[in-house]
């Protein structure tokens, strides 16, 4: 065969594939998505009868240890503070970790809550980088203040693990808000199966566009700019398509290092999380995964959809494009700790099902993607390309990614209904379609750049910068009556 005549073969055989490539994926999709409306549907029909007031009072509720890892976070740690200490939540201590910030992050902790350093003593049951000084205050007893030498977000968590005091333990990034009934939710299912639980995630939304007061969200809003809206889609999607279902299959690899709820003693005994890895949340499931399933321990990893946290977004394309290189180089990293688990039975249905389609689609995808574009324009230049098929296939893909942004939308509003004003149904929803035409292909693109730095071993964290929360006007006062 002639190379004129190899190259057309090459093309079809290619986008043959593809097509059963795309059919493949989006039914993974339909699948995880229906899955997660029959759990949503079950859990918000459980959750109305649940009494959130047994458990705050009980006195089998395990108390928690909130850990705040924050570096360069002066702009929003005071009010992620006092959002922490302002839990419905009975037995609980918040400790940040202050890691070689370069800012003030730890001056205005100190001055804030008027604190003093201390001699507290505790056990380095996981080794980290030196401690410098460890602050408490008699005014918030709970509160306490590690300031440490820089080493890196997975480090200043394992120190945070090596003070705490109690069982449990909830990770929670420096810009981030929970709300008030967030840790009774989130731990629940370590009330109803203490014995196999080991993590719970959260759901994480987005806080561009929200006014905060006191630690609270005042007001929950859109974001002004396009790109953070985007991002809400894509949250939306993710965590009620996506984790919903892999958490019903058993199947949940991703704890959000936003929030998440984790058995201190299991941590330890999986070593931690590891400095290596650009992803320590993502690794860190993988290990427990791993390490419980080498022991057969019948455990729990699962996805609660209603605790919410609330979270700054990228505004700028040059800040996403570091953190979802970040992330994904951080997947790669990951999967390639853990090649050994992937298609291997031993480690049910994450072996056989979860960790193969995070190979086969997340790793895999972009580069599809990005060379399907390249390919239909090869296609159209040999003369190989049926204008009838190619438009049909173009509505049937963009048709799947509207259907499945749209209906994790409206999932939202049919449980949750976070966002109060049909106005912002109508911006999302609008968005979800507008996502389909460059945002998605920009973000393949990412992946692909961040594939590219995973086989040269580039290691970058990238300074992610802060806009501040929306400060929340204070509320009208009464009137008076006459």
């Amino acid at each position: 065969m002639t190379p004129d005549m190899l190259l057309p073969e090459i093309v079809l055989a290619f986008n043959r594939w593809v097509i059963y490539y795309f059919a493949l994926l989006n039914g993974v999709y339909v699948v995880l998505f229906l899955v997660s409306l029959v759990e949503v549907v079950r859990f918000v029909k459980g959750t109305f009868f649940s009494d959130y007031e047994q458990i705050l009072k009980s006195d089998m509720t395990w108390p928690v240890s909130i850990l705040v890892p924050a570096r360069n976070e002066s702009r929003t740690i005071v009010e992620t503070v006092r959002s922490l200490l302002n839990v419905n939540y009975g037995q609980f201590e918040v400790i940040v970790v202050n890691d070689g910030s370069k800012d003030d992050t730890l001056q205005r902790l100190v001055g804030t809550f008027d604190m003093k350093r201390t001699d507290k003593i505790y056990r380095r049951t996981l080794p980290t980088g030196p401690v410098r000084a460890i602050y408490g205050t008699l005014e918030v007893p709970n509160l306490t203040v590690v300031d440490k030498e820089r080493g890196g977000k997975a480090d200043a968590l394992n120190t945070g693990i090596n003070v705490s005091r109690y069982p449990l333990y909830c990770s929670v990034d420096a810009d981030s808000i929970i709300e008030e009934n967030a840790l009774l939710r989130v731990v629940k299912p370590f009330m109803e199966h203490p014995q196999e639980m080991v993590a719970v995630g959260g759901i994480v939304r987005i806080a561009n566009g929200c006014e905060v007061r006191e630690g609270r969200v005042a007001r929950i809003g859109l974001p002004r700019k396009p790109l953070p809206i985007f991002q809400v889609v894509e949250y939306l999607r993710a965590f009620l398509s996506g984790r919903i279902g892999w958490s019903t299959l058993r199947s949940l690899l991703i704890i959000s290092g936003a929030f998440g709820l984790y058995r201190k003693a299991e941590v330890i005994a999986a070593g931690g999380y590891d400095r290596w890895s650009e992803t320590e949340d993502l690794e860190l499931v993988l290990k427990l995964h791993e390490t419980l399933n080498r022991r057969g321990r019948p455990y729990r990893i699962v996805f609660v959809p209603d605790p919410v946290c609330w979270t700054e977004v990228p505004s700028t394309f040059r800040v996403l494009a570091r953190q979802r290189n970040r992330w994904h180089r951080g997947l790669l990293q990951s999967l390639w700790r853990h090649k050994r688990m992937i298609l291997n039975p031993r480690f049910g249905v994450i072996g056989t099902i979860a960790l193969p389609y995070f190979v086969l689609f997340e790793t895999l995808g972009p580069f599809i993607e990005i060379l399907g574009y390249a390919m239909l324009a090869l296609s159209w230049w040999l003369g190989l390309l049926n204008a009838d098929f190619f438009l049909l296939f173009l509505v049937f893909a963009v048709f799947f990614g509207v259907f499945l942004s749209v209906a994790a939308v409206l999932l939202e509003e049919i449980s949750f209904r976070r966002y109060p004003g049909w106005q912002h149904l109508a911006t999302l929803v609008l968005f979800g379609i507008l996502e389909n035409f460059g945002y998605r292909q920009v973000l393949s693109l990412f992946k692909v750049k961040a594939f590219w730095d995973f086989l040269l071993r580039r290691r970058a964290w990238g300074r992610m910068e802060r806009q501040g929360f929306r400060t929340a006007p204070p509320p009208a006062p009464a009137a008076r009556r006459i």
